[in-house]
């Protein structure tokens, strides 16, 4: 029902159209300049650089679009019939957890991938993360603090709003039956909702730009090519299939 009321405001320019065009760039042409730079045995710095604020860029490019599109649309955000059934099970207010952030970067701090031995670069990178900085896992620990107080927060919001939007037409259908106007209720809702989802991004974005901060150049630039993979992974049409012959 709540996805029905929202959509009476819905705008005729889907997202689903940038994030497409978004993921395309990202996998043909952001994601393979940066592992071509990391394959090799002794990255440039200055290129390594480039490309890792490039791709930093690419990511807060997306994050401003949520931005614009909820304003727009909020709806095909929160329920966003658009994405496929890998995808849905990760999504909070319309894209990846930011737990998924930093349970990536934990990942490579705590290095207990047991594979990491077939890895043709794996001593590259295993130097990489056993030189950081000791605050690393620190920023990690305030970020993963920072979250466990935002995250309750903003569900707790989200779910007011909708505990008031039921409450509200309950009361007014039975005050005023049939004559009931429910577009002023929804708007209040569209734009509570709307905050809440704005707020959910920004957290997003926060999250991206702490660990980005604590992190040097060939630390952020396997970060972001694990983050990318991440993103990337989910529309890989193989994966797709097996998924779809499991269901």
């Amino acid at each position: 029902m709540m996805k029905a009321l929202i959509n009476r405001f819905k705008s005729s320019r889907p997202f689903k159209e940038f994030h497409t065009d978004w993921i395309n760039t990202l996998k043909s042409s952001i994601l393979p300049l940066l592992s071509r730079s990391l394959s090799s045995p002794s990255p440039d710095h200055h290129l390594l650089a480039t490309q890792v604020e490039l791709l930093h860029t690419h990511f807060n490019s997306y994050f401003s679009a949520l931005d614009l599109a909820s304003n727009d649309d909020v709806s095909q955000l929160l329920f966003p019939d658009w994405r496929n059934p890998l995808e849905k099970p990760f999504l909070w207010f319309g894209d990846f957890h930011p737990y998924s952030f930093t349970n990536l970067l934990r990942s490579f701090l705590e290095d207990d991938d047991d594979d990491s031995d077939n890895d043709a670069n794996y001593d590259f990178l295993g130097n990489v993360w056993k030189s950081r900085d000791v605050s690393v896992g620190h920023i990690v620990e305030q970020v993963e603090c920072g979250l466990r107080l935002m995250v309750p927060s903003i569900v707790a919001r989200s779910r007011d709003a909708q505990a008031a939007l039921v409450e509200k037409l309950s009361a007014g259908w039975r005050q005023n039956g049939e004559n009931f106007e429910v577009d002023e209720v929804v708007g209040e809702l569209v734009d509570k909702m709307t905050c809440v989802f704005l707020d959910a991004n920004r957290l997003r974005r926060s999250v991206l730009a702490d660990i980005m901060e604590a992190l040097n150049v060939y630390q952020a630039a396997f970060f972001l090519q694990g983050l990318a993979k991440f993103y990337v992974g989910f529309s890989d049409p193989n994966l797709l299939d097996q998924f779809s012959n499991s269901t």
